[in-house]
């Protein structure tokens, strides 16, 4: 088996502009869409045209590029105001992604380190960081999945819920990167994959990627992995996350606490992949972390067909958290957590031994 996972460029930026795979639309079309501003990226990223912790970061930081890029061209005496109208619009976006944050913080940062340039250099600098961010996102992702790969046994069966791959950051992948990596040493992994309701990521998304690469994989429904798990038909568990709080609890797509339980229960390892860029060691607990509330009528249907009763009431929060207890380890550029605690997190910035 061999990747070919280069193929799979989440965003890019060509011919001076900056697109994005519509995520929604995958695997019935392929197809970029081209942004201009920070509130148009908001708009692809609140939308779910880019969705992933990593990729939603990269994106935002193009955000605040183009922004600049557009005010320069204008020649905008207020681009002072304007760029803190960005900054606040492209926050405002998905609230419990900290890649997010992280992003525009260090934008922010290239900003008061150039503040004395022009417009259009400090546009130029902007576009720079926001351009080696994106480079930097699949460099990282590779060096962590050669760390994870060491944790998968050959012909490991590994369940991943949601779509923490090629399409969840800028390229190459988080937890589906530990699994491609893998496959390039040469394993025989198989991957099944929840389809993640209610936006099926794991359905549209991760089977999509699996498949072009040719990485033997199964879809089943969310409420199938206890039975899998029951019979002996997983070995592992890989998933990614959107926010890890200090404590090592784990944000991440709405189900994964589930999984996990089953997991403990069946003494399977649960494993998650993630660069320190998703730690928040500023978040104390799980219980920290902002839950986001989507939209009704994910729930009641799918596109164009609904199939729940008008009317009804709907609960769609977007992320459930696991606890620190439940995960084996953390998988990071910098190496592997087992167990993780507050202690062990925080020497991960001191760039400490685990």
């Amino acid at each position: 088996m061999t990747s070919n996972s280069n193929v799979i460029q989440t965003m890019r930026w060509v011919d001076e502009k900056f697109e994005m795979i519509d995520q929604r639309i995958l695997p019935n079309k392929f197809q970029y869409v081209a942004y201009n501003s920070a509130k148009s990226v908001a708009d692809g990223i609140k939308s779910m045209v880019v969705r992933g912790a990593p990729a939603i970061g990269c994106a935002a930081a193009f955000g605040i590029a183009l922004e600049a890029i557009k005010l320069a061209k204008e020649c905008n005496s207020e681009y002072k105001s304007k760029l803190e109208e960005a900054f606040d619009v492209l926050a405002r976006s998905r609230p419990t992604a900290v890649n997010l944050f992280w992003a525009l913080d260090k934008m922010r940062r290239c900003i008061n380190e150039n503040i004395t340039l022009s417009l259009q250099d400090l546009a130029k600098e902007l576009l720079d960081e926001a351009i080696a961010m994106m480079e930097g996102d699949i460099l990282i992702n590779k060096k962590m999945a050669t760390f994870g790969a060491d944790l998968l046994s050959d012909g490991a069966r590994v369940l991943t819920h949601c779509n923490a791959g090629a399409l969840a950051t800028a390229g190459y992948g988080t937890a589906l990167g530990v699994i491609r990596s893998a496959v390039e040493q040469g394993k025989k992994i198989s991957v099944i994959a929840d389809e993640t309701r209610p936006f099926l990521q794991g359905a549209r998304l991760t089977a999509w990627e699996m498949v072009q690469e040719n990485i033997p994989v199964t879809l089943i429904t969310d409420n199938m992995s206890g039975h899998l798990m029951a019979r002996g038909e997983i070995d592992a568990i890989i998933v990614g996350t959107d926010r890890v709080a200090a404590n090592g609890d784990v944000a991440n797509k709405i189900g994964t606490y589930m999984v996990a339980v089953l997991a403990k229960r069946h003494n399977i390892p649960f494993y998650v992949a993630c660069p320190i860029s998703t730690i928040d060691i500023n978040c104390l607990d799980g219980f920290s972390i902002p839950i986001e509330e989507r939209l009704a009528n994910e729930v009641t249907g799918f596109r164009e067909f609904q199939w729940a009763a008008n009317g009804v009431k709907v609960r769609n929060p977007s992320f459930d958290v696991t606890p620190a207890e439940l995960v084996t380890a953390i998988i990071t550029e910098k190496g592997v957590i087992f167990n993780p605690s507050q202690i062990k997190l925080k020497k991960i910035f001191k760039g400490e031994k685990k």
